[in-house]
């Protein structure tokens, strides 16, 4: 027996030292890289009510500010996908800090910018930074916590996805107000810089992330999908500005919409088909065999898409129709990502006990009990009501985030927790994009649509409309206007009644329709398969 006590030591070479790091408090770590992607997230919406001021601080149109948006979408789309494979190229941890760092450094940029083309050119290296924050950011999560303690970690991430959308565009109205549009990208400095020294010190590879990466440069060595890179990149790319510029420059009615959406639609099919069948893909999309992941894939498009299409939909009507700022159009967002911070704790205790079948089936169809709330409201409805929706709205949501990120990775081996979190963040970021632009779209369509219907129904020989344009035309002679100016004043406001009634009702199509998409979460509950929270074995 004495014999075999030398090879005690070498049957267990997991024991060694030389790869592990000082034991951090998993919060800690999930605080830190939950800072980075809020701040990521927040600079999405943040700037786009500086637009007007940064058109004017750099001498340019209002139109063509708006390829600020544009072009950080584009980056942001490009990289996100290929951020799973960007982390084993550099290391996770590497790959992380270089975005938080790039993302801080460009941001100054921005704010110093002296011209249009420069401030382009740093907000496409900003978002090249910040398309691999939250991507990475989920990754880390999984492999910091143990499954039964995940949820309460998704529950923060979840805070962060709802929160920063909704407080970006008030936060960025009073900034350009209070200070000036440059302090918009000034104020992730300090974030980032602060992000930067705490993930320097708390964020490490997973032992098995390393072996991976080891074994991938050892063997075969990680070699370069160059055909998929450039296929992404060109598809992706293309079709962000599809999306972004679309409804602006009239969809298909542009030749330059129409070849972005050709090349997009003949990349991306061949980028899809090329990284199914390469041995080592930049995008793993054979992930979606397994039910369960694919299924979490739809959830986050849809929630996306319902989210992001009614916090465009919301301040959008709440200014134009009801006459709110942006700060307090912002405010009614808020009841929304409170009640998701309230209600975080209690829904991961009870996912183990309801079960994520239960709970998505659940919250979707509360999400879109909610949209149709919206679609009730009428022009004399207040502030209350509106918040009211957007509370319901979070309500629904707070039950999506645990279950479905339990869901999404209830069968995927730890070995693509990385390319796994990639896949559902990319799912995320379409959802919203598709989202926005379809509301946008059809906003400015069906409101075209009741504006015909409502013009068809007004003559001249109609009582109500002439007797309206003699009472007006009376008081606004009493006021001192000529009776030629009065006339043609009174017909004005006719006329902007009518715009108004009619993008209202265009309002309620637009809600009845995300309704309609966000219900879709309910079916698709049935499909999944049953699985045990906070453990590897599925419930039988």
């Amino acid at each position: 027996m004495a014999a075999l006590a030398p090879t005690t030591p070498r049957a267990a070479p997991p024991l060694r030292l030389k790869n592990r790091h000082p034991a951090h408090n998993p919060w800690a770590i999930a605080l830190t890289v939950t800072m980075a992607t809020f701040m990521e997230l927040l600079d999405t919406s943040i700037a786009n009510v500086s637009l007007p001021h940064i058109a004017g601080g750099l001498g340019t149109s209002y139109d063509e500010s708006t390829w600020i948006l544009t072009s950080y979408l584009v980056a942001n789309a490009i990289i996100l996908p290929m951020s799973a494979w960007l982390s084993r190229v550099f290391g996770r941890k590497r790959y992380y800090m270089m975005s938080v760092a790039l993302f801080t450094a460009t941001s100054l940029l921005c704010g110093m910018a002296p011209s249009l083309a420069m401030l382009l050119g740093f907000r496409v290296l900003q978002g090249i930074g910040g398309g691999g924050l939250a991507p990475v950011e989920q990754a880390i999560l999984v492999d910091t916590f143990p499954k039964e303690k995940l949820g309460g970690a998704f529950a923060l991430y979840s805070m962060a996805i709802v929160t920063a959308p909704a407080v970006g565009p008030p936060l960025g109205g009073w900034i350009t107000d209070s200070f000036s549009w440059r302090w918009v990208f000034f104020i992730n400095v300090p974030i980032g810089l602060l992000s930067l020294l705490l993930s320097s010190r708390l964020v490490h590879d997973p032992p098995e992330f390393i072996e991976e990466r080891r074994q991938a440069w050892r063997g075969r060595r990680l070699r370069i999908d160059r055909v998929g890179i450039l296929l992404i990149a060109t598809g992706f790319a293309c079709l962000e500005v599809v999306l972004d510029r679309g409804e602006r420059d009239d969809w298909l009615g542009s030749h330059l919409i129409a070849a972005f959406l050709a090349i997009a639609i003949v990349a991306i099919s061949l980028a899809v088909w090329w990284e199914w069948h390469h041995d080592d893909p930049v995008v793993e999309l054979t992930l979606l065999r397994e039910r369960n992941f694919a299924l979490a894939c739809i959830y986050y498009f849809i929630f996306a898409f319902g989210l992001f299409g009614s916090t465009v939909l919301i301040p959008e009507i709440l200014q134009t129709l009801f006459g709110y700022t942006a700060t307090d159009a912002g405010l009614v967002l808020g009841p929304g990502a409170a009640v998701i911070t309230v209600l975080a704790p209690f829904v991961v205790r009870i996912v183990p006990r309801v079960g994520a079948r239960r709970l998505l089936g659940a919250s979707f169809t509360i999400a879109a009990l909610s949209m149709l709330y919206y679609s009730g409201l009428t022009p004399q409805s207040d502030y209350f009501h509106f918040a009211l929706a957007r509370a319901l709205q979070g309500f629904g949501y707070a039950f999506m985030f645990v279950p479905v990120t339990q869901l999404a990775y209830s069968y995927l081996p730890k070995t693509k927790n990385n390319k796994g979190s990639s896949l559902t963040n990319l799912c995320r970021n379409w959802g919203g994009s598709f989202g926005v632009a379809f509301v946008t779209t059809m906003l400015e369509r069906r409101t075209q649509y009741h504006q015909s219907v409502l013009v068809s129904h007004l003559s001249a020989a109609d009582g109500a409309l002439r007797n309206f344009v003699a009472d007006t035309s009376h008081y606004l002679l009493t006021r001192g206007t000529s009776a030629p100016d009065a006339v043609h004043q009174s017909y004005a406001m006719v006329s902007s009644l009518m715009t108004g009634q009619a993008t209202m009702l265009a309002a309620m199509d637009c809600f009845h329709l995300l309704a309609l998409v966000v219900i879709l979460g309910l079916p698709l509950a049935f499909l999944i398969r049953p699985f045990r929270i906070g453990g590897g074995s599925p419930a039988h």
